[in-house]
């Protein structure tokens, strides 16, 4: 049997901001923490997954990914200091006082639910992420992962982004002959599913390139799986970088 897997939908009425999404998803957090990230973000990068997997074991804190840009003054910064600790965070300021930009991936404890819920809306109307950002800085509880070299973050948000984003993509995947988030590959590594469910969703795409290279993952995978079983974790970081 496949692992099941539980979508929700929420509609967000009115464009009241990032924020917004703690309000109308309430309901669906719950009591536990959570994640958001922003639907026009790619992130790609190897070691991303291990970054991902420290973000949400950190209790009672939030965590955030900077990233080093040329034109900070259109994103939200954050100021660190000598050792990497955040010490102001601003929306989109006329003179940054940093160029790291803070990017649409957030981790959050429960309490983001009542920072959220207790905001009032900014200048422009909205509850915005960066007065999110700033309560849990403001407690000393906010974490900034810097993104390194070899990472890259698109936001694809315009016609020219997305294509630019589209480039980004076609070029690795063509150099390397790896997809790039292939959800059916992930969910074979990370045993969500067996190998023969594997194959079966191969053979359904399989007059198609995309349903070619499953089916060229299935013959490697079949070929190896016992070294395959063995390093499933660092392959899996490659395919969700």
């Amino acid at each position: 049997m496949y692992k099941r897997q539980d979508l929700s939908y929420a509609t967000q009425d009115k464009p009241r901001g990032l924020a917004d999404a703690f309000i109308v998803g309430r309901d669906f957090v719950g009591n536990d923490d959570v994640a958001l990230i922003l639907g026009d973000n790619i992130f790609h990068g190897s070691g991303l997954p291990d970054l991902l997997s420290r973000a949400a074991m950190r209790s009672g804190e939030a965590t955030v990914f900077g990233y080093v840009v040329n034109t900070p003054q259109h994103y939200g910064v954050v100021e660190l200091d000598g050792r990497g600790r955040a010490v102001s965070i601003e929306e989109k300021p006329l003179t940054p006082k940093s160029n790291v930009a803070v990017t649409g991936l957030y981790f959050y404890d429960n309490d983001v639910l009542d920072i959220a819920a207790s905001l009032k809306p900014s200048a422009r109307g909205e509850i915005e992420i960066t007065d999110v950002n700033r309560a849990y800085l403001e407690r000393g509880d906010l974490y900034v992962e810097v993104l390194g070299r070899g990472f890259a973050w698109l936001d694809t948000g315009t016609h020219e982004t997305l294509v630019e984003a589209s480039h980004f993509v076609q070029i690795l995947e063509q150099r390397q002959g790896m997809r790039i988030a292939c959800i059916e590959e992930i969910a074979l590594r990370l045993r969500y599913i067996t190998i023969d469910q594997f194959y079966k969703l191969a053979q359904r795409a399989a007059k198609s390139s995309y349903g070619q290279y499953l089916l060229s993952v299935h013959r490697s995978f079949a070929a190896e799986p016992k070294h395959r079983g063995s390093q499933s974790w660092v392959t899996t970081a490659q395919l969700f970088s």
